[in-house]
Order: C-alpha cells, then sequence, then structure tokens
C-alpha cells in the first residue's frame, strides 16, 4: 500500500472517530462509506490527443499535511513522454498533465506549434 494511502486513510479514521457510534451496526454501515471515499480520490481512464489513443491517472498524495492530487498523462503507442502534473485541485490535474505532456511532445517535435495552440485554445 502505497504511504500517502495508508496516511489518507489514517487522517480519515482520525477525524471521523469522535463522531463514531460505539454500536457495531452503525460501524458496518460507516465504514464501507469511508472506504468508497478514499476509493474516490482515485481515478483511471482514457483520452483521445491528436487521434493518439492515450491513459491518465490521478491518486492522492499528502505534502505537509496537506492533500494534493498526482496526475500522469501518456500515450504507450505513440510516444514513452510522460505529463505529470500535482495540484490541490482533483478536477483539473488532467488537465494540467496534459499540457505537460503536450509541452514536452511540442519540444520532441511530435506537435507542431499549430496542433499545440489549438489544443490550449480549445482549454
Amino acid at each position: 500500500m502505497h504511504q500517502s494511502v495508508l496516511v489518507c486513510v489514517l487522517v480519515v479514521a482520525a477525524l471521523t472517530a469522535p463522531f463514531l457510534p460505539r454500536c457495531q451496526a452503525q460501524l458496518d454501515i460507516l465504514a464501507p462509506l469511508l472506504g468508497d471515499q478514499v476509493k474516490g480520490l482515485f481515478r483511471q481512464g482514457e483520452a483521445v490527443l491528436l487521434d493518439h489513443y492515450c491513459n491518465y491517472s490521478v491518486k492522492p498524495k499528502f505534502r505537509k499535511w496537506e492533500l494534493y492530487f498526482d496526475g500522469s498523462f501518456w500515450c504507450p503507442g505513440w510516444t514513452n513522454i510522460k505529463g505529470e502534473a500535482l495540484t490541490r485541485s482533483q478536477s483539473s490535474v488532467v488537465n494540467k498533465a496534459t499540457e505537460d505532456f503536450i509541452k514536452k511532445a511540442q519540444a520532441k517535435g511530435l506537435i507542431s506549434d499549430e496542433e499545440a495552440k489549438s489544443w490550449f485554445g480549445a482549454n
């Protein structure tokens, strides 16, 4: 288990412990809900970028007791370049990782200036 996941689970448990009822039946109901909340911090999927199939992933990370989201974007059938981002925003981390990928691919000559501009103009 990754250290950040363990820290996340411990923090959630510590914050909710005072509010947990002592009744086992209610604890059985609450435990899956907490598990779903922690699972919801992780995300992965697929996207198409300039006619290439790509993947992305998001995972939580704690830095100085603050929750961040670590995002990655890569296109395995096209290049070994990997876009990366670390943000406080779970909703924008994939876009930031994609922007990083595009900048790196543009620097390597895989994406033209026009293609990059059109992508950045759309976002």
